[in-house]
């Protein structure tokens, strides 16, 4: 007799915990390990954020419940957020909630909007916890096929009619993960189009939508004429300040949609800790030159990276946001055989295309998440490989 549901038990691999296996086996070999396969930044927490939590944290009040919504300052840090940035007015008790982080919100929002058998519209290649999400909720996953010759836009025209008939949910995000392509107005004019046509719930996850390069400003779905009748936004301070650990996000758009969220979540959590949600409303409402220094820090990385596959004849777009560069694997190897061949020989982790989504097999994903000496470790091994040496 099995004790585990049939949903665990049919969980897809999660390719990321297998890297993190086999890094902790040449770890313990010997072998210097150079991660560059999990987003997680390795910049600090700006030092006002932290000042904030401290002191916070040393009021006795603020270690009770929040509000199951999050609480009032929080969900207006988030409104000024999108009133300043995006030039977008939000009612922060009806159309913003609180998160423990986005990932957690995406997941919960399947189980508070679709029903068993029903169809939802993910991105391929795309973020592999939007399909898990979808799995656990009952949910069907349908690929929307993202192409790079459409700068890895949606091509609705490649989804079949049936699909789209039975579809309730289209997930989209930009800057992308694991692409790191880049939307403007068009790309969400589109999609808004595409869901009211098709009475569709679009979900934009918009995780890195403050870490862009070259003058380049990620626009928000919210801006599109309609937006708050057939959408939701998800955000997160994870990347942008450097607070993957703290487990802070939003939500924020179709108020059926929010409130729907709100009373799912009121069933299995509690909201954040309150200092938290303080200290996040102090970054949503300072002058963001935190980001921005951190901005010209991955830029830098990512020039070096990029040039360096450059040199080494590795086919990459320069990117205009996020913490990740996008390429092609060399001729002859397969994305997971590339992958290993680098780990094994190079004591380096990338994440192979192919745990994306079909659509990303011929490609790897590297995160910009070590400083620039380690990735001049990075660049110097790999051009001591073989890389026209193709397995057999």
């Amino acid at each position: 007799m099995s004790f585990v549901s049939d949903k665990v038990n049919n969980l897809p691999p999660y390719l990321f915990s297998e890297f993190q296996q086999k890094k902790k086996e040449l770890q313990a070999d010997g072998v210097d390990v150079i991660d560059l396969g999990i987003g997680a930044p390795d910049l600090p927490t700006p030092d006002f954020i932290i000042d904030r939590l401290a002191e916070e944290s040393r009021v006795a009040a603020n270690h009770r419940y929040s509000t199951y919504s999050g609480t009032k300052e929080f969900k207006e840090a988030v409104a000024h957020h999108y009133q300043k940035q995006y030039d977008v007015e939000l009612d922060p008790e009806t159309e913003v909630l609180a998160l423990i982080g986005s990932k957690e919100g995406i997941a919960n929002l399947m189980h508070a909007t679709i029903n068993p058998g029903d169809t939802v519209l993910v991105p391929d290649p795309g973020y592999p916890v939007y399909r898990t999400a979808v799995h656990l909720a009952g949910g069907n996953s349908v690929a929307l096929p993202l192409d790079a010759t459409n700068s890895y836009e949606p091509s609705y025209e490649k989804i079949d009619q049936e699909s789209i008939n039975q579809a309730k949910l289209m997930l989209l995000n930009y800057p992308g993960n694991p692409t790191a392509a880049t939307a403007n107005d068009d790309t969400f004019l589109k999609a808004i189009a595409f869901a009211r046509k098709n009475q569709l719930l679009l979900v934009h996850d918009a995780a890195y939508d403050m870490i862009t390069f070259n003058g380049y400003e990620a626009p928000s779905a919210m801006q599109i004429p309609g937006a708050k009748e057939h959408a939701v936004e998800f955000g997160s301070l994870s990347k942008s300040f450097n607070m993957t650990g703290w487990r802070i996000g939003y939500v924020v758009g179709n108020k059926e949609v929010i409130q729907a969220l709100a009373a799912f979540k009121s069933n299995i959590d509690s909201s954040q800790f309150l200092p938290i949600q303080k200290a996040a409303s102090a970054a949503l409402t300072s002058d963001f030159s935190a980001v921005k220094a951190h901005n010209t820090i991955y830029q830098e990385r990512m020039e070096k990276l990029y040039c360096a596959f450059q040199e080494l004849g590795i086919e990459a777009d320069k990117p205009n946001g996020t913490i990740f560069l996008w390429a092609r694997v060399p001729d002859g190897f397969t994305s997971m055989s590339f992958a290993n061949k680098l780990l094994n020989e190079a004591g380096v982790i990338i994440t192979p295309g192919n745990a994306f989504g079909s659509r990303g097999e011929g490609y790897f994903r590297t995160a910009l998440t070590v400083t620039a000496e380690r990735l001049d470790d990075v660049i110097s091994r790999m051009k001591q490989l073989n890389l026209q040496e193709v397995p057999r």
